[in-house]
C-alpha cells in the first residue's frame, strides 16, 4: 500500500449503522489503516415515521452517502447490502462483502400472544408490526388472520414498542438483532420476548439480508487494496446471485420480493419468492454456477409458478 492516510468512512447515524461501520473500521485498523466515521443523514432517515413505500424509490438510505463518495468528501461507506440499489454510480464499486451474518428474519412475540404448534407461533388475530412490504405480504399469505401494522424506527425503538404492548409481535432481521445484542439495553428489552427464527427457505428474506456492502471509488487504489482483506468470497457469491434476481424483478424496498442462495458440496441453490398481481409465486433452481442461477430461475418464476413453487435443476 502507498503512504498511510486517514480514511473517512461514511455511515448513517442509526445505532445499527454505526455498529456495523465500527466493526468494519476496527477490521481496517487491525491491518494498519487509520479510520474515522463520518455520519451522513439520508432521505430515509429524515422520513423516519413514514412507510417505506411512501418515502421514494430504492436507495433512500444510501443516496446521500453515495453522493458523498462521488464528491470525495468520504473515502468509503458501509451499507446494509439490502439497502443498496442494484445500480449505483459508475464511479463506485462494492469493494468488500465481509462474512455474512444470519440472513433469516426473526419473529419476536410477547408471552401473552404466543401460541405453540405452528412455525408462526402467534395467537389468532394478533397484531404484528413490520416496516417491510415483503414481510407484510409473506405474513398475510401464510396467516390471513393476522393484522399487520406499520412499524418504523431503529431496532431498539421497534422492540420497545412491542415490549410496551403496542403490538403482539414484530418481525426483524436476525442480523440486526445479533449485531446490537452487545448492548445490554437491548438484552433487557429482549428478556421477556420469545424469538422465533423463520426458515429462510420458507419465509424468504430480502436479497443480501445479513450482508454488509463496503463501497468506495473505483479509482481509489489505496482503499481498494485495504478492503480486499475484508472480502469474504462465499458471502459475495451468494449475495451476487440474490441481487441478480432482484435486478430482474426491477424493484426496491417497496415491493414484495425475496431471494436466498446457499451452497452444498459445490452445488448452489437459489430460491426466490415474489408477489405479482396479488399472487405469491416462488421458484427454486440448482446448479454449479451461481452466476447463472437468476437467469435460469427467472423464466419459470416470471411465467407463473404458484405459491407451491416450481423446482428446476440445470
Amino acid at each position: 500500500m502507498s503512504a498511510r492516510r486517514t480514511l473517512l468512512l461514511g455511515t448513517r447515524g442509526s445505532e445499527l449503522a454505526r455498529t456495523q461501520s465500527t466493526t468494519v473500521a476496527e477490521a481496517l485498523r487491525a491491518i494498519g489503516c487509520e479510520v474515522e466515521l463520518a455520519i451522513i443523514r439520508t432521505s430515509g432517515d429524515r422520513a423516519a415515521n413514514m412507510p417505506f413505500a411512501s418515502i421514494g424509490p430504492q436507495g433512500v438510505f444510501v443516496r446521500e452517502i453515495e453522493e458523498a463518495l462521488v464528491a470525495r468528501t468520504v473515502d468509503l461507506a458501509v451499507h446494509s447490502f439490502k439497502d443498496l440499489p442494484t445500480k449505483s454510480p459508475t464511479e463506485l464499486v462494492v469493494a468488500a462483502v465481509p462474512a455474512r451474518a444470519d440472513p433469516a428474519d426473526v419473529l419476536l412475540v410477547r408471552a401473552d400472544a404466543l401460541r405453540g404448534g405452528d412455525w408462526l407461533p402467534v395467537k389468532p388475530g394478533a397484531q404484528v408490526g413490520t416496516a417491510s412490504a415483503r414481510r407484510r405480504v409473506w405474513l398475510s399469505h401464510y396467516r390471513k388472520d393476522l393484522r399487520i401494522a406499520p412499524l418504523r424506527g431503529n431496532v431498539p425503538t421497534r422492540i420497545r414498542k412491542l415490549v410496551e404492548g403496542e403490538l403482539d409481535a414484530i418481525v426483524l432481521a436476525a442480523a440486526g438483532i445479533a449485531r446490537l445484542q452487545v448492548d445490554d439495553r437491548l438484552g433487557v428489552l429482549l428478556a421477556d420476548l420469545t424469538a422465533v427464527r423463520l426458515d429462510p427457505q420458507r419465509f424468504v428474506p430480502a436479497p443480501a439480508q445479513g450482508a454488509l456492502a463496503v463501497q468506495c471509488r473505483r479509482a481509489d487504489a489505496y482503499v481498494l487494496t485495504a478492503l480486499a482483506a475484508l472480502d469474504d468470497e462465499p458471502s459475495r457469491i451468494a449475495v451476487d446471485a440474490e441481487r441478480d434476481a432482484l435486478a430482474r424483478a426491477e424493484g426496491g424496498c417497496d415491493i414484495a420480493f425475496g431471494a436466498y442462495c446457499t451452497a452444498t458440496d459445490g452445488v448452489y441453490e437459489l430460491v426466490a419468492m415474489h408477489e405479482r398481481a396479488g399472487e405469491i409465486r416462488n421458484a427454486r433452481v440448482r446448479g454449479p454456477d451461481p452466476a447463472a442461477l437468476a437467469a435460469q430461475l427467472w423464466p419459470d418464476f416470471a411465467g407463473g409458478a404458484n405459491a407451491h413453487g416450481s423446482e428446476v435443476q440445470r
